[in-house]
């Protein structure tokens, strides 16, 4: 083999890219010959030619016009004298060509409040008389939409053009449709309302961004004499509220009329209209929901209540397919559920979302699934229809990114907690960053993703995911350096603040997706926000301080605090908000430094260290005796400063002591919520308590990880006792104030990822591989032995290739197996304290222990 190119991305994109900017190239390589490196590639694109020892951060500064493919040839050149090539390419979308399309929609239609829109259904008939070269469509809307051209369906993306800050960008999207033409064609399209103009939040608030639906399309013909069409939306198109889609939205579901022949239905000419603000329009730059795989159910029983009860095994969010043997007007109801109580569906967890798709049937053979909406859910519930008149299966759904992390041991409880956490980030990353896929929620609450990030770096290429979601968090910030807590806003009533952990997102995500990626722009394109967000933090710091400490106790105007500690109330997890404040605060001051010392900025290096210095002296003269011991103790209190690294000597040993005891007072249970539960097991292995570190996560009694397992949990839970030991849903009121039979739900999910960030931990210390600097062009592997596991093994691709790790333990002997991808150094730590530093290729080292 010698040297291979491997992989080339364009915008992060392997494949077909459809981009509106100068696109960035990275490439990865392949080497049989331990060492090698790359010494030098060459790019060119057209005329545009450059000379780069850099595989990530190569940016395009050639001409772009508008919809032309750009060939894009690759020479690397190894250290060895190898060298290899590889071609790929791109497409530009519009850039700045005008849209000869304009909104329409139907102006006459109105809805009441905490309602969705019924889906307006958009056609337009043309004819072609000429041979054709190439047709593509461009289209957009306020709403989500599906396009069918002569009865298919156009493209494989779902809830398209995804949820962006509808005020400040749009995505468009283009599909080929060179291959669907015929001589005489029917375009439709239908528009629910969506996050835009629909039923959002859990105070289901509707026309957020838009009074009703709207559609943005240009259908374009090039010929093969050279001439073209643009076939655009205009007032000869035609709308109708009476079609197959009767009722469409996130919480409550669709309802879908196969009997409506949309030739008998009511048409009427459209009218035109426009977005509330002047969003841009911009060529799809994150990455399409679609279609990931079919699930199958694995049983189904008849429940007491009649409702035929499927379980597909699994709780995931996507959508039920179905092929049907039905009756003219027969009606198919489904329900969906994360649990069953007592045989039966349990759905008050979802509060006020009723997660039914409904079907009426025509006559005959006949298939159905939904595509204006998805469910989170294991089972479903049916009626109507006998089971040997249907065959049910399910699609996942989520952003179609590619996952790239693998990681398992000797220890069966502990691989089926990784197969949960990775089944929550993919339930959770359904064209943003959600809290939870099943009830009155889904929104992109930035707390969860911020602890979560690692770990979904790791496991998934998020490079894109999390660039569209970053250019909204930026779009969104307000004046004064704060953030919304769900990012975009959706309507909620928050006001957008500086706050711990939840703000401190604009961070903590693009930090971890630096140091999976390597690409420098990313933290570029955020530094301002970031400096921005910190102005903020330390304004409020000093808002109303008494004493020169107390102007950087981080108080105010609001933090979550301990969110979701168990056996607390809210209030509870309130009142530690100065203590995780302070502490968020201190470590994103120590992520600021090296963010400014990559970027050049020297300046505010100094600045932020010297910061950080007073947080970390605050928070040691406040809230401790000033030898390692807190004033008002409790589990996350001491996790923070440990894992944020604000103690030294003394006083860490005396922390990570109290730490131990509180968890050991504890019956070797956590008491953390959401700010401290990532950072436990680091806080304990990385100071002298590896051993606790094992006990913890091996626990299997409520509260632990391996409690959500052993009681049958296939995702990770929004709280620890979601499910209680007895059997019964946790749905009390978070005030503690209500019983079950009281609350309206509470506050329950069964696929909520923020306590999955345990991965990070499995795979950094037990499997032992961790990025030392962006995109683990140099890395660590230093594997923790520990909790009887006798191996483990774990991988990542990486923008340079794939690093992996695979050790284990015969009795006293151990063994370590490491990859190390063509231009990257790996420092490998064996258990007797060796170090070896090792450059590319497949390296064995053995030693006693």
């Amino acid at each position: 083999m010698n040297l291979k190119i491997s992989s080339i991305k364009i915008d992060g994109m392997e494949g077909y890219c459809i981009t509106d900017k100068a696109p960035t190239i990275s490439f990865s390589l392949e080497s049989d010959r331990a060492g090698e490196e790359l010494k030098e590639a060459f790019i060119e694109v057209g005329a545009w030619k450059i000379k780069t020892m850099d595989q990530i951060n190569n940016l395009y500064t050639g001409l772009l016009e508008p919809n032309t493919n750009y060939e894009v040839r690759i020479k690397a050149v190894g250290v060895s004298g190898d060298y290899a090539q590889g071609i790929a390419s791109f497409k530009t979308g519009r850039l700045d060509t005008p849209w000869k399309a304009t909104w329409i929609t139907d102006m006459s239609y109105d809805y009441p409040k905490k309602v969705s829109p019924v889906p307006m259904t958009f056609r337009r008939s043309f004819s072609v008389a000429k041979r054709v070269k190439e047709a593509w469509v461009n289209s957009t809307a306020l709403g989500v939409y599906e396009l069918r051209l002569n009865g298919e369906k156009v493209g494989q993306d779902y809830f398209a053009p995804g949820f962006t800050s509808y005020d400040h960008q749009i995505q468009y999207q283009t599909y080929d449709i060179s291959a669907q033409l015929q001589a005489s064609n029917t375009l439709t399209a239908v528009v629910a309302g969506g996050w835009t103009a629909g039923s959002f939040n859990y105070i289901r608030k509707n026309k957020i961004s838009a009074d009703r639906q709207a559609l943005l399309c240009e259908i374009h013909i090039i010929y093969t004499d050279g001439t073209s069409d643009i076939i655009a939306t205009d007032r000869t198109w035609d709308v109708s509220l009476e079609g197959n889609y009767r009722m469409a939205e996130w919480y409550d579901g669709e309802t879908f009329d196969a009997t409506i022949d949309l030739d008998q239905v009511s048409w009427k000419s459209v009218e035109l209209t426009s977005p509330r603000k002047k969003p841009v329009l911009l060529a799809q730059y994150g990455v399409p929901v679609r279609v990931q795989e079919t699930m199958n159910p694995i049983s189904w029983t008849i429940a007491s209540s009649g409702e035929i009860i499927y379980d597909f095994g699994q709780n995931f969010a996507g959508v039920i397919t179905a092929k049907i043997k039905g009756k003219h007007k027969q009606e198919i109801v489904f329900r969906h559920a994360e649990v069953l109580v007592d045989g039966e569906l349990f759905v008050k967890s979802l509060r006020t979302a009723k997660a039914t798709a409904t079907y009426i049937c025509k006559d005959g053979e006949q298939t159905y699934s939904p595509k204006l909406t998805y469910m989170g859910f294991r089972y479903v519930g049916m009626k109507g229809i006998d089971p040997e008149q249907i065959e049910l299966a399910a699609y996942v759904l989520h952003s179609d990114f590619r996952e790239i992390g693998q990681f398992a041991c000797s220890n069966d409880l502990i691989n089926k907690l990784q197969s949960n956490i990775r089944w929550g980030g993919r339930s959770n990353f359904v064209d943003i960053p959600t809290d939870c896929p099943q009830r009155d929620e889904r929104q992109g609450w930035t707390g969860d993703i911020a602890v979560f990030a690692s770990t979904a770096c790791f496991n998934f290429d998020m490079s894109r995911f999390l660039d569209k979601w970053l250019l909204d968090m930026r779009a969104e910030q307000s004046k004064g350096g704060g953030f919304p807590m769900v990012i975009p806003r959706g309507g909620d009533h928050w006001p957008a603040m500086a706050n711990s952990c939840w703000g401190d997102s604009s961070i903590l995500v693009p930090w971890a997706e630096y140091l999976a990626r390597g690409k420098k722009q990313v933290l570029e394109q955020q530094y301002p926000a970031m400096k921005k967000f910190m102005k903020a933090a330390k304004w409020w710091s000093s808002f109303l301080a008494i004493s020169p400490t107390d102007r950087y106790i981080w108080r105010f105007p609001f933090h979550f605090g301990d969110w979701a500690a168990p056996n607390e109330t809210v209030k509870m997890w309130l009142k530690k908000g100065k203590w995780v404040g302070t502490a968020y605060f201190a470590n994103s001051c120590h992520i600021m430094t090296k963010i400014a010392e990559l970027l050049g900025y020297s300046d505010d290096v100094l600045y932020f260290q010297n910061l950080r210095e007073k947080i970390i002296n605050a928070y040691r003269t406040v809230f401790t005796d000033q030898k390692g011991t807190l004033k008002k103790e409790f589990q996350t209190g001491y996790v923070l400063p440990l894992h944020f690294g604000m103690t030294e000597g003394q006083e860490t040993n005396m922390m990570v002591q109290n730490l131990a005891r509180l968890i050991k007072q504890a019956g070797n249970h956590l008491t953390t919520g959401f700010t401290g539960t990532p950072y436990l097991l680091f806080a304990l292995s990385d100071h002298g308590h590896l051993k606790e570190a094992y006990d913890l996560l091996l626990q299997e009694e409520c509260p632990s990880w391996l409690y959500e397992v052993k009681a049958g949990g296939t995702t990770i839970w929004e709280r620890w006792d979601s499910l209680r030991p007895d059997g019964t849903v946790n749905i009390g009121d978070l005030n503690g104030k209500k019983s079950d039979e009281e609350s309206n739900g509470g506050m329950v999910s069964f696929n909520h990822y923020a306590n999955g960030a345990v991965g990070d931990w499995l795979y950094k210390r037990m499997a032992g591989i961790e990025p030392t600097s962006g995109g683990y062009k140099t890395f660590r592997i230093s594997p923790k032995l520990g909790g009887g596991i006798t191996w483990a093994k774990a991988s990542t691709e990486t923008p340079y290739g794939t690093a992996g790790v695979h050790w284990k333990l015969d009795n006293d002997q151990f063994h370590i197996k490491a990859r190390v991808p063509v231009s990257t150094t790996c420092v490998l730590e064996l258990p007797n304290g060796e170090k070896h530093t090792v450059s590319s290729g497949i390296h064995d080292f053995q030693c006693m222990v």
